[in-house]
């Protein structure tokens, strides 16, 4: 693979600019708008607004098994392929599992969970259900045990959850942390949707009540320390392609109101600020393709990677909204306006999986030692 081009060769491009054409005339933002923004009414109750017509033109494209290895029946396609797919899943702020789906595939891949792959390539999206009511990002905060066959417990912060037909959770045998995958229609699975700021997405907590299960893997903690680099990439790519959105949207916007006889984006304290969000954008976007290439040209240094990549993207996430919306002036706080749905996604991964204090925590680990902590 060459450096300089992060190893994004021709196919991973054509992956990258094809889903960019199908959701710009699949799903322009004022559709967008009409299908998860159709209900302003206060306290309303959590509920999941996506087109499954249009997850099923993404699953027939094979989007859903990028990942899956070819050992597997699935595409294999490289880390840095699958980082532009989801760049522009985020451009488009798409309701749909692929980043659900993708973050399984890494997991079941990790673990050698084949038949678990076979039902992603046949096209059935899923979702994991590996976190506790706290410290959710520790690998080992799964509150589900897993005792005489059965799972009992509960995981919080279930993306998507909503949307998937498989649920990959992570239980506590012993003392060890295994990994299932059941079906969301199974007896004694129960699903509360979390009401949360994100329009495009949906997230509950999955009961299980005694539910019958057999573990695919023994190595639970292992798959999922292995996969979470990548897990961090694909929520980064996404805030990536957000911001990308979100840059673009409010330039045109700038240039386009005039205040004084000029156009907003003549004055230095709407100018500025834009630049400073363009060079994050492509200080992220630096950073999600290194780390990307890293998966399979230096794999030592994916972890260290996506600590700092996720960071940059979580700070990303919250300077690109509060800009695009603050440059929006007064439109850009009203739901008529489509800057909000973006900033309500950004803000939801902002902190999905980590957010910057987090990811640093753990950079500091790495490069300083336990005693960062």
């Amino acid at each position: 693979m060459s450096n300089n081009t992060y190893g994004f060769d021709q196919d991973a491009a054509l992956l990258k600019d094809s889903a960019r054409k199908f959701f710009s005339e699949k799903l322009p933002v004022d559709k967008l708008h009409e299908l998860v923004a159709n209900d302003p009414t206060l306290g309303r109750a959590p509920r999941s607004n996506w087109s499954e017509e249009l997850w099923q033109e993404m699953i027939d494209l094979g989007w859903s098994m990028v990942a899956v290895p070819e050992s597997a029946g699935g595409l294999g396609m490289p880390a840095v392929a699958v980082a532009g797919l989801m760049e522009e899943c985020g451009r488009a702020a798409i309701p749909s599992p692929m980043l659900s789906t993708l973050a399984t595939t890494y997991v079941l891949a990790a673990a050698e969970a084949i038949e678990p792959l076979a039902d992603i390539c046949s096209g059935e999206a899923a979702t994991l259900a590996i976190s506790g009511s706290r410290d959710a990002w520790d690998l080992a905060s799964t509150e589900v045990t897993y005792n005489n066959g059965k799972l009992s417990g509960t995981s919080y912060y279930v993306q998507d959850v909503d949307k998937v037909q498989k649920i990959l959770v992570s239980a506590h045998s012993d003392s060890e942390i295994l990994l299932f995958w059941v079906d969301k229609k199974s007896n004694g699975v129960n699903i509360d949707l979390d009401t949360i700021v994100d329009l495009t997405r949906d997230q509950g907590r999955v009961s299980f009540e005694a539910v019958e299960a057999k573990p695919i893997s023994f190595k639970g903690l292992s798959a999922l320390v292995e996969a979470m680099p990548k897990i961090w990439m694909l929520v980064s790519a996404d805030i990536a392609g957000a911001a990308e959105w979100q840059l673009q949207t409010t330039v045109e916007y700038v240039n386009a109101r005039k205040q004084f006889d000029k156009a907003l984006g003549f004055f230095q304290a709407i100018k500025h600020p834009l630049v400073d969000v363009m060079i994050k954008v492509d200080e992220t976007r630096s950073l999600l393709y290194s780390m990307a290439n890293s998966i399979s040209a230096s794999p030592e240094k994916a972890t260290q990677l996506a600590h700092m990549l996720k960071a940059s993207a979580s700070d990303l996430a919250g300077f690109a909204s509060g800009r695009s919306v603050q440059s929006h002036g007064g439109i850009g706080f009203t739901w008529e306006c489509y800057v909000h749905i973006y900033f309500k996604r950004q803000k939801h991964s902002q902190m999905l999986f980590g957010d910057a204090s987090w990811h640093r925590a753990r950079l500091a680990d790495i490069l300083i030692g336990p005693v960062a902590a």
